[in-house]
């Protein structure tokens, strides 16, 4: 698959006519006319009305940023920028009772989202502290490493609330 160069014109199924005004290893930014800036998957199905022919650097001053920030977040606690999909934003998250003599509760979506992402972020924590523990032996890291799989595996219904897939919850695969 040869990359589409900054400056090609694609047509998006759901977001329109746009034009890719960045690329990086995994990602095509595309300003979309009607749309504004999205991130696709470079292997995301899409039309390609003009390829523009430039050679692309695909290590962009993004991916620098991007390598930067995992090597901090592999040795510290910082976290990752996580952004909700673009429907959701702004949204409510709705909670009623079964008893309708109770109260429900509402509560912001991107304050829902924020604690769903904490709890990923606590889960990769504690995964690298698993496995660079020296107190556990192997089987027993295998066996910590598959329950917080397992984890991943059931929060994997938040998944629609990511706007990169590349960002979502992963659990155990099929073989």
């Amino acid at each position: 698959m040869k990359l589409l160069g900054i400056g090609s014109r694609i047509n998006h199924s759901e977001y329109g006519k746009g034009v890719v005004t960045n690329v990086t290893s995994k990602h095509y930014w595309v300003t979309f006319i009607d749309n504004g800036l999205e991130t696709l998957e470079i292997d995301e199905d899409f039309e390609v009305i003009e390829a523009a022919e430039d050679e692309v650097d695909t290590v962009s001053f993004y991916e620098v940023e991007k390598s930067l920030r995992d090597i901090l977040k592999k040795w510290s606690d910082v976290s990752e920028v996580v952004t909700i999909a673009d429907k959701w934003k702004g949204g409510k998250l709705i909670l009623e009772p079964g008893d309708t003599n109770l109260q429900g509760k509402e509560l912001p979506i991107d304050t829902f989202f924020h604690k769903i992402t904490m709890v990923r972020d606590r889960l990769r924590v504690m995964e690298q502290k698993i496995n660079s523990s020296k107190n556990l032996d192997e089987q027993e890291k295998i066996d910590l490493q598959q329950y917080i799989t397992r984890s991943y595996g059931s929060l994997t219904s938040f998944n629609v609330l990511f706007k990169l897939k590349s960002q979502q919850f992963v659990g155990q695969r099929s073989k």
